[in-house]
């Protein structure tokens, strides 16, 4: 066998175990009935499985499916629809763990794997390239989701919740979407936001989240700007869209411009930005630095909660 299959064969091998199929039910005409299913992962040794918020909203019963065909009832430990992340806990024995990665290591072309449960089809592999780092995307429900890794790994509906893995076998991001009409464009949440989001739902149930209302792209930024303004960023966040009646929206912040700090400090990904913005102390009027064309503006933004319907 050829060293890249065989390479693929044991990426896949190291998380297969981890992975799980989900199966939800929701009362119909009096009684409970299938509602839908997808995909997820366990990724701790005490039964936490990752899956997508959209795959369990509004499911009164959760079946996980191990790959040794085993089918538990799982509890629903917190969702956040706005990073469309969910965690699941299973009471059982007999799975694997995956490993998580660092999905700030990773690069534009770099080969990634995906695995899932698309259209029922238990573990189902396929591959392709990280296409591009550090999106904000609108799903087709009209969500914004942050820090998102797009490649054109082929993910149909039952991948929402599966991992994202790298050749190594590490998991780098949850698979959360696809846009209809559209080939080979596939978005998976960056493992690193999730790593933060999971540890509010299981501390809290639920994620804090202040909201500012950009659609954000990492960008590099002209090394002639940084030596001029004495800036100690590698890249910044481009602002594509700017939501109308938002902290954005308010703010003096224009679409085009470049977000190079803010509170006062560096920012150079969309993961660094939602870091911040999961502190309550946030909700004040902040600093925030951009680059404008040539020109270092500041202007001050005040972020607002975000409540999001349960």
């Amino acid at each position: 066998m050829d060293a890249f299959s065989q390479m693929i064969i044991d990426a896949v091998a190291k998380a297969k175990n981890a992975v799980v199929k989900i199966d939800v039910y929701k009362t119909s005409s009096g009684k409970l009935r299938p509602a839908g299913s997808g995909s997820g992962f366990i990724f701790s040794s005490d039964g936490l499985i990752f899956t997508n918020s959209h795959v369990v909203n509004g499911a009164e019963k959760i079946m996980v499916s191990l790959l040794n065909e085993n089918e538990i009832e799982a509890t629903l430990i917190g969702k956040d629809p706005d990073t469309d992340l969910a965690i699941l806990k299973i009471y059982t024995e007999g799975y694997s763990v995956a490993k998580l990665g660092d999905a700030s290591q990773l690069q534009i072309g770099q080969f990634v794997i995906a695995i899932g449960n698309p259209l029922g089809y238990q573990h189902t592999v396929t591959t392709g390239v990280v296409s591009a780092l550090g999106r904000t995307m609108r799903t087709q429900s009209g969500m914004v989701v942050d820090n998102v890794i797009q490649s054109d790994a082929a993910l149909n509906p039952g991948n929402s919740g599966g991992p994202m893995i790298t050749t190594e076998g590490d998991v780098v991001g949850v698979n959360t979407a696809i846009i209809n009409g559209a080939q080979g464009l596939s978005f998976s949440v960056d493992i690193n936001t999730a790593k933060e989001v999971a540890s509010q739902l299981i501390k809290n149930g639920k994620v804090f989240k202040a909201y500012l209302g950009f659609i954000l792209q990492e960008v590099s930024i002209n090394p002639k700007i940084l030596r001029h303004y004495h800036l100690a960023n590698e890249k910044g966040l481009f602002v594509t869209n700017i939501e109308p009646d938002s902290p954005a929206g308010r703010s003096q912040v224009k679409e085009g411009d470049i977000i190079v700090s803010f509170n006062n400090k560096p920012v150079n990904s969309l993961h660094e930005l939602f870091k911040d913005l999961t502190r309550k102390e946030i909700l004040t009027m902040v600093d925030i630095g951009v680059v404008r064309h040539t020109e270092l503006f500041n202007f001050g933004i005040f972020p607002i909660e975000r409540r999001v319907a349960a």
